[in-house]
């Protein structure tokens, strides 16, 4: 074995390590590949970046373009309305319809924007029919993804496979020579769903969608398991405030639904309406919040407080800086930023021109010219004098704070009773900061003073406590204590739905950056005066800590609020709304261009004038100039993700092949398959595709696969096409949700477990399978 099959075959193994594991974005892990093979000399730097040049690459970014076009101007939305009209309310015709349908889009479409395009009309159709959506839409994922394997553009293996035949010197496949066996994989598996595959799919109906009362829907998600009633006592300090000001989802996880007021109802009120003396709020959260407001009760305040000298000592130091106008920090809040724990210091004050902000500092945002007021370790102040992006940086000495009252008027000292309950508990469970808006920056102890205390410090008796905040905070603390809770409802107090509020699922998009991001982060109820009450995510209902609760591809965000909201998320990119009443509506008046457009690029390449990748791109640029589509819904259309990983791999399959180690990997590979004949060594692949699809994305297993197939096809006299095909027809990814992104999609709106997909994925995985192995050798014989 020679040093560069070593190397070549031991980046291969990380590669496969890093991919499976999650641990790193696979487009970065394809990123450090195409950037390491040079580095260790087994391609040239030209080599390495030759996959972005790739008529593969090419072609399938110009397709997501396209496809996009087709989508916004409304031809799969009219095309998926006309089918599933026939289908009626028949189960097992809906399903045969759904994946049909699906299956159609996807041969010329993305089959991720097939799957988002349906999701919609699938939902409404289940409403309709009165079938639980779990019956309808994992048949809507699958038909999207059998559908792909019938064209040359279906999916990005296809694509590849394409690509890769030319550039071994053999004829390329043409646009329909994979139809002969997608399309009767596609009848199998319809077939099998049909008949066998729907009996094996759960019957959950998270959001009510089967249903057409409200009840249901509150049943289905347990809203009322979390909703009871607060009311607001007579001379209460949060009476005349608004919702905002009153800090019920900041302060104590709950979202206010209703509010009763002299036998009238305020349904889903805005942040911006103020409660009185009286009110009765329906809300919905844990209690356990409430409860521990009582053990914050009795944090008393010290009128004469401590002095801002009393938070610096020999390592501790306060520093006033001021924000550049590039700071990156601009428009972000503290909590965005990540401040403390980006910085390593505490922020106490913060002015604007020449005076403090009024607000409290857990509600402040940064602005280009800031003047901040930081505390921290000495040396940490040191070093964040030489960020850029902070200005005019001074270290103040003792007897300069006194000069900044602005700085004494952000600074409480709370004293702990021994009848209060934060006696014991470290800072971390008092969770101070989240009830108040309020930090820690110093805890006075008999002669010891405890600076910058860490979250696990242990409160006791007697303590006092240094924080930042406002004197208003802690009057707010003692209205929200003081709330009278009631946990009976009856059941007209519990109605959410008129025809002006009511309730709504959306998902995130497949293309959506907020993945990961919080609810707080985004702002939402800000943003879009709606609120958030439940979320589906694996199975089961998430009804409190919503806020602070990171969003996954996959999840059912329940919303609530007013009708006329609804339609400004829909218009939101980020977001899918499950439902075609409020959607954006498509560019119906520019249909027949979108349509003219895709002949002009199909019909020269089945004439053989143009190849694919020249054909896409022109049919791509066409679909912006003709506007179809935006630049900006063009560049939405693109699936980064898969560009950067198939570019960043192809070298891989470079390196693997010019090093030999392809040809050693083929010689493993075909040992114990190769005396039985070419069927069992296209067994054989067809099965490690299928099963590497479940760890791997489809596209980055075709691309490492491809060098091999062809190291396997010489010596065994077996033909590369019939072997390169089987591996494309096996990449379906149908056992697992997070092996493809059509997957992933239905997995909130449905219900769905992780076992779901292993069910009624692996019996159609072997369905697939056979009709590869039946009927892929009468159309491409197996041997040369």
């Amino acid at each position: 074995m020679t040093t560069a099959m070593v190397l070549a075959l031991a980046i291969l193994a990380v590669t496969l390590v890093l991919l499976i594991s999650g641990r790193v974005p696979a487009e970065v892990v394809a990123l450090l590949v195409l950037g390491t093979l040079p580095v260790v000399g087994l391609i040239t730097p030209t080599e390495a970046i030759a996959g972005f040049s790739s008529p593969a690459v090419v072609t399938l970014g110009a397709i997501f373009i396209l496809s996009g076009g087709l989508t916004r101007t409304g031809v799969g939305d009219l095309l998926g309305a006309q089918m599933l009209r026939v289908a009626g309310h028949g189960e097992a015709a809906l399903v045969a319809v759904i994946m049909t349908t699906a299956a159609l889009l996807s041969a010329i479409m993305n089959n991720v924007a097939v799957a988002a395009l349906m999701l919609p009309v699938v939902m409404d159709i289940a409403r309709k029919s009165g079938n639980a959506p779990s019956r309808l839409l994992m048949p809507l994922a699958y038909g999207a993804l059998l559908g792909g394997l019938m064209t040359q553009i279906g999916t990005p293996p296809n694509i590849l496979i394409s690509v890769a035949m030319e550039e071994h010197g053999r004829p390329g496949f043409g646009m329909f020579d994979f139809t002969p066996v997608g399309g009767a994989i596609l009848l199998a598996g319809i077939a099998f769903m049909t008949l066998i595959g729907r009996h094996l799919l759960p019957r959950r109906d998270p959001a009510g969608a089967s249903r057409t009362t409200e009840v249901n829907l509150r049943d289905r998600y347990d809203l009322r398991e979390r909703m009871f009633l607060m009311r607001i006592p007579p001379f209460s300090d949060i009476s005349g405030k608004s919702l905002a000001q009153c800090r019920f989802g900041p302060a104590l996880g709950l979202s206010v639904l209703e509010i009763l007021r002299d036998g009238r109802t305020l349904m889903a009120p805005g942040p911006d309406t103020v409660v009185h003396s009286g009110d009765r709020l329906v809300v919905q959260g844990r209690l356990e919040r409430m409860e521990e407001l009582r053990g914050w009760r009795n944090l008393a305040v010290e009128q004469e407080g401590c002095g801002a000298d009393q938070l610096i000592s020999e390592d501790i130091g306060i520093a006033r800086m001021i924000l550049a106008e590039n700071a990156d920090l601009i428009g972000m809040s503290l909590r965005e930023a990540r401040f403390f724990h980006r910085f390593g210091v505490n922020l106490l004050s913060a002015l604007r021109g020449t005076s403090a902000q009024p607000q409290s500092l857990g509600d402040y945002c940064f602005a280009a010219e800031d003047t901040l007021l930081v505390q921290g370790p000495r040396q940490t102040l040191k070093e964040l004098a030489q960020n850029p992006i902070f200005t005019q940086f001074a270290v103040l000495e003792r007897s300069e704070l006194a000069g900044h009252r602005e700085l004494q008027h952000n600074l409480l000292t709370l004293r702990l009773s021994a009848s209060g309950g934060l006696a014991g508990r470290t800072l971390h469970d008092c969770a101070l900061g989240d009830a108040l808006g309020l930090r820690v920056v110093g805890i006075l102890r008999d002669q010891q003073h405890i600076l910058l205390p860490s979250p696990e410090a242990t409160l006791e008796v007697d303590d006092r406590l240094a924080v930042t905040g406002r004197r208003a905070d802690l009057l707010l603390l003692q209205g929200l204590e003081g709330l009278d809770v009631q946990h009976q409802l009856a059941p007209e107090e519990t109605d959410l739905e008129t025809t002006d509020v009511g309730l709504m699922e959306v998902v995130l998009s497949p293309h959506s950056r907020l993945a990961g991001k919080t609810l707080r982060d985004l702002h939402f109820r800000e943003k879009f005066g709606l609120s958030v009450i439940a979320l589906w995510r694996t199975g089961r209902a998430y009804r409190s800590g919503l806020r602070d609760l990171p969003l996954n591809f996959g999840d059912a965000l329940l919303v609530y609020g007013s009708r006329d909201r609804f339609s400004q998320l829909a218009r939101d990119s980020d977001f899918l709304v499950l439902t075609q009443d409020v959607q954006e509506p498509p560019r119906r008046d520019r249909l027949g261009r979108s349509l003219a457009i895709l002949a002009a690029v199909l019909i020269p390449v089945l004439l053989g004038w143009l190849p694919i990748y020249i054909a896409a791109l022109l049919g791509a640029s066409a679909m912006i100039l003709s506007g179809c589509l935006t630049m900006n819904e063009a560049y939405r259309a693109i699936e980064w993700r898969a560009i950067l990983l198939i570019a960043g791999l192809l070298p891989l399959g470079t390196a693997l092949e010019q090093s030999g180690a392809a040809h050693l990997l083929a010689e493993i590979l075909t040992a114990g398959t190769a005396p039985f004949g070419p069927k069992a060594l296209l067994a054989a692949l067809i099965f490690f595709t299928a099963v590497g699809t479940c760890f791997l994305p489809p596209a980055a297993l075709v691309v490492l696969l491809v060098p091999i197939v062809f190291s396997i096809a010489a010596p065994t006299g077996t033909s590369p096409e019939a072997l390169t095909m089987g591996v494309a027809m096996a990449s379906a990814s149908l056992m697992s949700p997070f092996s493809h992104a059509a997957n992933i999609l239905i997995m909130g709106p449905g219900g769905y477990r992780f076992s779901d997909y292993l069910k009624v994925g692996i019996p159609l995985t072997l369905v697939v399978l056979a009709t590869i192995l039946l009927i892929l050798p009468l159309v491409w014989p197996l041997r040369a």
